[in-house]
């Protein structure tokens, strides 16, 4: 990432958190209208999906995860878009990578050294993902292993009993030990948007997040039944540009889950560039969350580059 100022976190502002209030029909109406009245279109869209590329955090979190996956997944990381197909764009020597490699904390040391010389840094999920129901201790402990293994980034979960009991103090506290324990490591803090309950109570966790230090909020782990969803992303926007205005700190904002077609990546640039301004849709302080994302991108460059679609076995994906 960066070096924009981290944010440092600030005291529990409880009146700001109640004050909280959602206009529900007017955020689905503003969501809705987004994504059917955007169009991007032929060179204009190609850099876009450049960007797109830029912003993914290329991710596998399975259970039969190997280090022969990991690798791949980290050579597609450094190498996202056949170089004919960068070369037929004119952005051969631009160096386009993904944003992040993110993969469990058992995998983080295969993947620093697969990344080893690039600029690629790895993000490990932590905290009892996907469900966050373990022991805080071994949810520090978990972040601090990841950290020594050589994680850059933690995108850690939140107890979602917190908050849907509006138990804010100890959300805050968690998420404050989560900061201290990264260290160094940027903190991506994973709301679990889909088991919220409302979406007053996503702002309001939002809130909380950053104010306890979080340096992303992020929407799901990807295995919630909701997740990435325009409404639950206008509404944590939103929060992020009150933050802003209140401290003068940047947060970054990460959607994840769903996020497949290379149209519903432009959707999100388009949404970060109109709720937050151009800076937000640097790759510092905006990531998806996405495994099969990329493929439907490089399908979509070729067809700019050459004016058809690709085979699928033209275009392998790690």
């Amino acid at each position: 990432m960066s070096p924009r100022q981290r944010n440092p976190g600030m005291p529990l502002d409880l009146q700001w958190v109640e004050s909280c209030i959602v206009n529900l029909p007017a955020a689905i109406k503003r969501a809705e209208s987004h994504k059917v009245r955007r169009s991007i279109k032929m060179e204009w869209q190609a850099a876009w999906l450049l960007r797109a590329v830029q912003c993914i955090d290329l991710t596998t979190l399975s259970g039969d995860d190997t280090e022969t996956n990991v690798n791949r997944l980290c050579f597609k990381a450094s190498n996202p878009i056949r170089p004919d197909i960068l070369e037929s764009l004119g952005v051969a020597d631009c160096g386009v990578t993904t944003g992040a490699v993110c993969v469990y904390p058992s995998r983080v040391a295969e993947a620093v050294a697969a990344l080893e010389g690039t600029n690629i840094p790895v993000a490990s999920v932590a905290t009892g993902f996907p469900a966050g129901q373990t022991p805080l201790e071994s949810r520090l402990l978990e972040i601090k292993l990841a950290v020594e293994a050589g994680a850059s980034e933690i995108d850690v979960v939140v107890a979602r009993a917190q908050v849907l009991g509006r138990q804010w103090e100890a959300l805050y506290q968690e998420i404050r030990a989560m900061r201290e324990a990264c260290g160094e490591a940027h903190l991506k803090v994973i709301l679990g948007v889909g088991e919220c309950g409302t979406l007053e109570k996503v702002k309001q966790a939002s809130l909380v997040a950053m104010m306890a230090g979080a340096d992303f909020i992020k929407t799901s782990t990807g295995k919630e039944g909701v997740n990435a969803t325009f409404p639950i992303a206008l509404i944590m926007l939103r929060a992020i540009r009150e933050y802003y205005e209140r401290t003068g700190i940047y947060i970054g904002f990460k959607p994840a889950g769903g996020i497949r077609a290379a149209k519903d990546s432009l959707s999100w640039l388009a949404l970060m560039k109109e709720e937050l301004g151009d800076e937000w849709v640097q790759p510092d302080l905006f990531r998806i969350g996405a495994s099969g994302l990329l493929t439907d991108i490089e399908r979509q460059l070729f067809h700019c580059a050459n004016g058809r679609y690709a085979a699928a076995y033209q275009l392998p994906m790690a």
